[in-house]
């Protein structure tokens, strides 16, 4: 036997395209991250004159300790924390408890609260009878019009009523014999096999509160209760920022580019949701593929 053909890869041409293409594709989504971080650490003369690409020149934090010295920026970001937190605790128990008692057969009228729900994915009801609504129910300028009206995601619902479904049922009859009720099944038997969608459907609802702009623009009116995404809003549009190119007032002693400022503040609401997702990356392509192989 021929030793050195032992651990050896066929090294194709097609596979050196597809490595070759892979390789342009994440250059390419990463780039315009690259580009604001590059941005944001880079000094004032540099970002004038054009020559930052994905690497900081003249590197220096003055934009970040002008963004992070903002009473405002950490209180919105409590905000949109506690809103996420809420929301997504929310969300799970309302998704969890609707797609398990929708994925079970013997549920009278199932196919019917199932195509309810559906319903809702493809027609909505708009904005302003959405608005009426949050504002009837007492929630306007309250955090749970951030969360409440929205809910339950049905894309999230329909993954996780597949994955229940493609449970083994021997489980459920083997519990149930032994005197189990449907909730000492749901908590007992299903959840802990259900990990791996559970963190996936977490993060996808994670995600959307994070980033929600749309409703705290709608429904939050008072300053304290802006989330973070809406008060970077009035940053980056100059409300509340100082972009005279003049030597900051603060005590950072540098001058600031209002270009640099704004991506600081891009990169202080990514960040934060971008550091979570290596704790669920081992569950996160596992539980799309098993929640998502059968209709």
């Amino acid at each position: 036997m021929n030793v050195k053909h032992i651990g050896r890869r066929n090294i194709t041409v097609g596979s050196v395209i597809l490595y070759f293409t892979l390789t342009i594709l994440i250059f390419i989504c990463l780039y315009p991250f690259l580009n604001v971080i590059a941005y944001s650490l880079s000094g004032y003369n540099a970002v004038l004159s054009g020559r930052v690409t994905f690497y900081p020149i003249d590197f220096n934090l003055s934009a970040y300790k002008q963004i992070l010295g903002r009473t405002q920026i950490w209180v919105a970001m409590r905000t949109t924390l506690l809103v996420t937190l809420m929301g997504t605790a929310t969300s799970l128990v309302l998704t969890i408890f609707a797609a398990y008692a929708l994925s079970r057969n013997y549920l009278p009228g199932r196919s019917f609260f199932t195509g309810l729900i559906l319903f809702t994915m493809y027609f909505s009801g708009g904005i302003i009878p959405t608005f009426l609504v949050v504002k009837g129910l007492g929630l306007f300028d309250t955090l749970g019009a951030l969360f409440i009206p929205q809910a339950v995601n049905v894309f999230n619902f329909i993954v996780m009523r597949t994955f229940f479904r493609e449970l083994p049922k021997s489980l459920e009859e083997a519990a149930k014999i032994d005197g189990a009720s449907e909730f000492q099944v749901l908590f007992k038997v299903v959840l802990p096999l259900s990990l791996p969608i559970i963190a996936t459907i977490s993060l996808f609802y994670a995600v959307g509160y994070w980033n929600s702009y749309f409703d705290a623009l709608l429904y939050i009116q008072d300053p304290d209760k802006y989330t973070l995404q809406l008060r970077l809003r009035s940053l980056l549009f100059g409300e509340e920022l100082n972009t005279s190119g003049r030597p900051n007032l603060e005590g950072i002693g540098t001058e600031v580019m209002s270009q640099s400022l704004k991506m600081a503040t891009v990169a202080v609401s990514t960040i934060p949701i971008i550091v979570v997702y290596p704790w669920l990356q081992k569950y996160f392509v596992k539980g799309v593929m098993i929640g998502s192989i059968k209709g």
